[in-house]
């Protein structure tokens, strides 16, 4: 890393749905203070479509983000690691800071139950950034 730009890595299982929602989410509110990425340990086919229509709801585009395999190349990169429901399965690195996000798994569920998630996952997307961004303008 050349600069003094914080990376932050969301994982979850699939890299469909929470992962997805914090790393837009990021992307949005952290206005390049932040580099951000997600990986997921068993990686899905596509985004959630509902996680991407709650997104577009807010007037977010999720489009640009597809599901990757969690490496350890990723992993090390990092220097936050957000895991959302991976347990054993993600890496742990001991130079980093490790934050676990208890959060439902959107996969399955209606619209009406994902948006609540996604709710908290923007809270807890801001309140990291108040945390880790690199100073800038808002």
């Amino acid at each position: 890393m050349s600069d003094d730009i914080p990376k932050v890595l969301y994982v979850c299982v699939h890299n469909a749905g929470r992962s997805v929602a914090a790393t837009v989410l990021t992307n949005h509110h952290g206005h390049g203070r932040v580099r951000v990425a997600s990986a997921g340990t068993v990686p899905a086919a596509e985004i959630n479509p509902v996680v991407a229509e709650v997104l577009r709801e807010r007037g977010l585009d999720p489009d640009h983000e597809l599901p990757q395999r969690l490496t350890d190349d990723a992993a090390r990169d990092a220097d936050v690691i957000v895991t959302m429901g991976c347990g054993d399965a993600c890496p742990v690195f001991p130079d980093q800071r490790h934050v676990d996000w208890p959060l439902p798994d959107p996969a399955g569920l209606p619209i009406d139950d994902v948006r609540p998630i996604v709710d908290e996952i923007d809270r807890r997307v801001r309140a990291l950034l108040a945390e880790v961004a690199a100073p800038g303008s808002e």
